[in-house]
């Protein structure tokens, strides 16, 4: 079992609500910190569950903090935007997506979490983020995935006529999946081609 097997393995399994997953997420998250050596303060975060996300298992959401770079330290107590006497960063909110949660098994809800404790670490001590290569290195040592995997299908596939390669993927209809032939891809600037997944009904 990983470092993380606590007893919350079978509580998992008995979540029905948002509360119960928030509540479950947050027990998680307070113990991945002690376990993995998070640097993050929990009470700096909200917490909400979105019923509407159809690619993001999970998200942060900061507030923006002007000239904030990855790397240098954020003085909390003397930033002229969130200047707070007690120093503590300012709140963000973690957005867990219910379709995500019933897509995903217990390991990789987990791993999700991890990942972004490392968006809140990194925000928490630069005022900003993003999956560049410290957080890469971060997320590498909590066992946590760089780029968390879309839990739905997309409706369309984009893809460069000149190559092959698969551009762009597209979970509605939109301008870019009607007038596809009217762009060009980054990798030969050739004409896109969409197609349906197969898997989508029609």
């Amino acid at each position: 079992m990983s470092r993380d097997g606590y007893e919350l393995v079978d509580a998992y399994g008995a979540i029905e609500t948002h509360e119960s997953l928030t509540q479950w997420s947050q027990e998680y998250c307070s113990r991945a910190i002690e376990t993995y050596e998070f640097d993050v303060s929990l009470g700096s975060l909200d917490w909400e569950v979105s019923t509407r996300a159809k690619r993001r298992a999970a998200a942060v959401k900061t507030p923006q903090i002007d000239d904030a770079t990855v790397g240098e330290p954020i003085d909390w107590a003397s930033h002229s935007q969130t200047a707070l006497s007690s120093g503590d960063p300012p709140s963000c909110t973690v957005s867990l997506s219910w379709r995500a949660f019933e897509s995903f098994d217990r390991s990789e809800w987990t791993a999700t979490l991890r990942h972004e404790l490392v968006h809140v670490e990194q925000f928490q001590a630069y005022g900003t983020t993003d999956h560049g290569p410290a957080f890469k290195r971060r997320a590498e040592a909590v066992d946590a995935p760089v780029r968390v995997r879309r839990f739905s299908t997309p409706k369309y596939v984009l893809s460069c006529d000149g190559c092959g390669e698969t551009v762009a993927h597209r979970y509605r209809d939109c301008k870019l999946v009607r007038q596809a032939d009217s762009y060009r891809s980054s990798c030969c600037k050739s004409p896109l081609t969409c197609n349906k997944f197969a898997s989508v009904d029609s």
